[in-house]
């Protein structure tokens, strides 16, 4: 960006279009190539581009004499806007006669792109580090052991990480001879405050439950508590197979866990996603299927995108409720709506085996389940309905000891 903006001649400066990433990070990367450039940064929504032509016009001037004078650059963020705000918004672009970004979370669909685009870029585990390390490096009792832990869970943007670092530095006491010092491990303080930082976006899409139960409160047969159990080690060993053992590098996709639980309603499945929450330390998020899956053509990939990649910032685990209500047999291609019922269901498979963190469905209908969906599942435990022993556990664990 830097380098168009000094080689681009007053008649035809560069415009850039800076999608991805999120509206800090987009900021923050133009700011920094306008401070390569000597220019000043200045920041507009789209939502302020006049509507009306001739005001459009006068702040198009004046912006024009200021960006000269001063010298700057404007980087523009478009939001989801109307139709008009959205033409407003593309005449406003396209008479701009000095540096300007384009900044957005998607590529803007427009019949003759100018300029160059930039997609902000994802970081690898290393670069995560980096930033976590720089971030704490003042932080004392903190290890690198433990900020690799922090990397296999959280995908934070470097502002967002700076933040949970801060919110760490906040609550550690002046002295440790203030407060007991095992009540306020740094460690326990940096996964807490990014299990903070990584509830944003995720609140919005799905019920967040804070888990309180534990393994005694489950009544399971000890083939299903085995699985349970394994599947927690899988998510805690993470770090030493991906990043120390370098298998991150060589396998790419399937980084992720993802279990499937089968079972009636009441057999325990949402209680055994909170207890295995409440051991890794996560929240527990329940997505419901039915409402994510729309009528609409495109929009059940754009609630899907929306809820995962919300997700893969961490601290959560994810649970799909319903899942049969999109992860059914895909059926014979017969019309168009097929098609894309069709379309659906791959798209989900392809995000599900790209998903870096802990995912759980559940299901009412296990035989209603498309084959090549079952295949990606890593681990899959039945949830019988309890038997006559279990159900008086149950009752036994329930009642108030005065009540048994």
């Amino acid at each position: 960006m830097a380098a168009g903006w000094n080689e681009s001649r007053p008649e035809a400066p560069l415009r850039v279009e800076l999608v991805g990433g999120d509206l800090t990070t987009r900021t923050d990367i133009a700011a920094a190539a306008a401070r390569r450039t000597g220019l000043a940064l200045y920041v507009m929504a789209s939502d302020d581009v006049p509507t009306d032509a001739a005001e459009r016009d006068r702040l198009a001037r004046l912006w024009q004499r200021e960006a000269v004078l001063l010298p700057a650059a404007l980087l523009l963020e478009v939001g989801e806007i109307d139709r008009e705000q959205t033409a407003a918004t593309d005449a406003f672009i396209e008479g701009a006669a000095v540096p300007l970004v384009v900044s957005s979370e998607d590529p803007r669909r427009t019949g003759r792109p100018r300029g160059e685009r930039v997609t902000v870029p994802g970081l690898d585990d290393g670069e995560q580090l980096a930033l976590w390390v720089d971030a704490f490096a003042d932080i004392p009792r903190i290890e690198e052991a433990h900020l690799r832990s922090l990397v296999a869970q959280f995908q934070l943007p470097p502002h967002i990480i700076r933040s949970a670092a801060a919110a760490v530095r906040r609550d550690l006491p002046e002295s440790d001879a203030d407060t007991d010092t095992d009540a306020l491990d740094p460690t326990e303080l940096a996964w807490r405050a990014g299990l903070i930082e990584a509830r944003i976006g995720l609140d919005e899409l799905g019920r967040r439950i804070e888990p309180e139960a534990a393994w005694d409160d489950l009544v399971l047969a000890d083939h299903q508590a085995r699985i349970l159990r394994e599947i927690v080690a899988h998510v805690r060993q993470r770090a030493t197979v991906h990043q120390e053992w370098g298998f991150a590098a060589t396998l790419r996709r399937g980084l992720g866990v993802t279990a499937l639980f089968a079972g009636g309603s009441g057999t325990g499945k949402t209680l055994a996603a909170e207890v295995m929450a409440k051991e890794l330390g996560l929240d527990l998020f329940i997505i419901d299927l039915s409402q994510v899956v729309s009528k609409y053509i495109g929009e059940t990939e754009k609630n899907l995108r929306k809820v995962f990649d919300a997700a893969e910032r961490g601290g959560a685990l994810l649970l799909f409720d319903e899942a049969d209500a999109l992860f059914g047999k895909r059926s014979e291609v017969k019309d168009s709506h097929d098609r894309y019922a069709n379309l659906e269901v791959s798209y989900l498979l392809m995000r599900m085996e790209a998903y870096r963190g802990l995912a759980i469905l559940t299901t009412n209908m296990k035989k209603a389940l498309d084959p090549a969906f079952m295949r990606r599942i890593r681990f899959v435990v039945d949830f019988p309905f309890p038997g006559e022993s279990e159900r008086a556990e149950i009752w036994r664990r329930v009642l108030p000891r005065g009540r048994r």
